[in-house]
């Protein structure tokens, strides 16, 4: 069991292992949260996974039970299925993180779901509802998680967000809204967590190969969205990548890296452009480039 050290906390320090490191990742039975999880074991870290699909879960503990570079004691994943946005279950990942691991480091927290559509024609539920997996959920997740975080080594909080919090579009009103929310949780957390040594890291993802489309609340996937999206494995190591080197913020790809310039140097253009948009396509159509 690795113990927290007794040294003071340096603002200055060298780049993360992830070693032997103690990890939570929530939404791991697709997408980036799997992919994440399963770079995670390839490096050496055990990992409690998390997602509502049980069946999913077990395939992946078996398929991080055969990766190389998860030579350490014990099962490389552990998974363990149910609804994050329950809190009794939230407090379960961390009662079994700390029991079965022996500590936390790190919880990535990459669950999320997503509508398309106008905010007018949309009922309170489907506001309510994403808000409680895009937002509440993965923000009480890291409150529960704090006692255990600051007793970890190296401790860090990586909140997976979009580029969609940068600047909003419209018919995604309420995945924006959460993700924006993400966003600011994340710059206030940076600082408040600092002076525990507890590095927060915001990934907000462009259009990224995942299930998002298929398990949309509300709506369906336009057309004009189906182009070449970064895929889970690339944007997993970028991720991690970003958090080893401890960044603030990391931006996947070109596409994200270039939304998010637009967003703060021509906002309007984004705006007008959208306007566009929205004319020609049907009520239900939109993109959440997440």
């Amino acid at each position: 069991m690795r113990e927290r050290s007794s040294r003071p906390r340096r603002w200055f320090r060298g780049r993360r292992s992830y070693r032997g490191c103690r990890a939570v990742v929530t939404g791991a039975s697709s997408g980036v949260g799997r992919a994440i999880a399963l770079e995670l074991a390839r490096r050496g870290a055990r990992v409690l996974a998390t997602a509502r699909r049980a069946d999913r879960l077990d395939a992946l503990a078996r398929e991080a039970a055969h990766v190389r570079g998860s030579a350490v004691p014990g099962d490389p994943l552990l998974p363990l299925a149910g609804d994050i946005t329950d809190r009794s279950f939230r407090a379960e990942i961390v009662r079994q993180a700390v029991a079965g691991l022996g500590g936390l480091d790190l919880v990535v927290a990459a669950a999320g779901s997503g509508a398309i559509g106008s905010f007018r024609a949309a009922s309170p539920e489907t506001l309510e509802r994403i808000m409680a997996v895009d937002f509440f959920a993965p923000v009480e997740l890291v409150r529960d998680s704090l006692p255990a975080l600051a007793r970890g080594h190296d401790p860090a909080i990586v909140l997976v967000g979009s580029i969609l919090g940068h600047h909003a579009l419209p018919l995604h009103s309420e995945y924006c809204a959460a993700k924006a929310a993400v966003r600011s949780m994340a710059q206030s957390l940076r600082t408040e967590l600092a002076t525990e040594g507890i590095d927060v890291m915001l990934a907000s993802l462009g259009p990224t190969a995942s299930e998002f489309w298929d398990s949309l609340l509300v709506g369906r996937r336009p057309a004009w969205s189906r182009g070449r999206p970064m895929s889970a494995e690339r944007t997993a190591r970028i991720v991690l990548r970003a958090l080893a080197w401890r960044r603030r913020e990391v931006l996947p790809g070109l596409r994200a890296k270039g939304f998010a310039i637009a967003a703060r140097l021509f906002p309007r253009l984004i705006d007008a452009a959208m306007m566009r948009g929205a004319r020609r396509s049907r009520p239900s159509a939109g993109d959440p480039t997440r």
